[in-house]
């Protein structure tokens, strides 16, 4: 099984993800990209590797990517953090492709949540943090 999660910038909420569900599922091959390339090469944004480090997670690895077309072949699942990024993957979709694309917040319904907010905006890391735990572990127990 492969997993990709999306955001808009890749240094937030979607290394956040990652790196939580590589935790809870290391089993299962994990990446994340960006819809934008803003930010490419770069590491995880300070504030929220701080926050996730302070939980015990360590994503300082990863490194911004754009996402692309071929991602859609590499990968089991692709799960995006808000509508914006589904429809943005779905501008590249090939022809002919059924990868499935689902938000995060999908398997964390009693979250009340229909995207995971960007705390690059919010500033409020600790909150998307609580809320990626939640998603990532209904991605776990979906995934059985």
């Amino acid at each position: 099984m492969k997993v990709l999660f999306v955001c808009l910038g890749n240094i937030c909420r979607s290394p956040a993800a990652e790196g939580v569900f590589r935790d809870l599922a290391p089993e299962v091959e994990t990446d994340s990209a960006g819809t934008s390339g803003w930010h490419v090469g770069e590491p995880p944004y300070g504030p929220m590797q701080q926050a996730a480090r302070a939980r015990g997670y360590d994503f300082s690895d990863m490194r911004s990517r754009q996402f692309e077309a071929a991602d859609f072949g590499r990968f089991d699942l692709t799960v995006g953090m808000d509508a914006s990024n589904i429809e943005n993957m779905e501008r590249l979709r090939p022809n002919g492709n059924e990868t499935p694309l689902r938000l995060f917040t999908d398997f964390a319904p009693d979250s009340g949540a229909n995207e995971v907010p960007d705390p690059y905006y919010t500033r409020d890391f600790d909150g998307a943090l609580d809320l990626v735990e939640e998603c990532a572990r209904g991605l776990v127990g979906h995934l059985g």
